[in-house]
């Protein structure tokens, strides 16, 4: 799949948008913060005891693209599961969204479109610290 992904203590995170979009670049304000790279740009998605889990490429394991710097090494994490989903291309209007789902290999995972603020990195990680382990 198209997407990049992170995670905070295996809670993950599939960042979605076309080329261009900034998935990279959430990715890196996520890591700054803390989180952990699973896959940039590729990820690939099965599904484990009714769980969405992310898993990276070999070939690109371990690596981000820093748009203007090139392709940057970074620690990453094996797998996560997908708590969560984030459309770069879908602008969120409402203060107060509706609940929005989209379905990945059969599971229904939360779905949020790009909300037009600042701080996106904080709110997408406070969510995943808010997960019940």
């Amino acid at each position: 799949m198209h997407a990049t992904t992170i995670a905070w203590e295996g809670h993950g995170a599939l960042i979605l948008g076309a080329s261009g979009s900034g998935k990279s670049t959430l990715a890196l304000h996520l890591m700054a913060l803390g989180c952990d790279l699973v896959a940039d740009d590729q990820t690939q998605l099965s599904c484990v005891d009714k769980h969405l889990i992310a898993r990276c490429p070999d070939a690109i394991k371990g690596q981000i693209e820093a748009r203007g710097f090139g392709i940057l090494n970074a620690n990453s994490v094996e797998k996560a599961q997908i708590i969560c989903a984030i459309d770069l291309d879908l602008n969120e209007e409402q203060r107060f969204p509706e609940l929005k789902t989209i379905e990945l290999c059969g599971q229904n995972i939360r779905l949020f479109h790009k909300p037009g603020i600042e701080v996106l990195p904080f709110v997408l990680l406070q969510y995943l610290k808010g997960i019940p382990v």
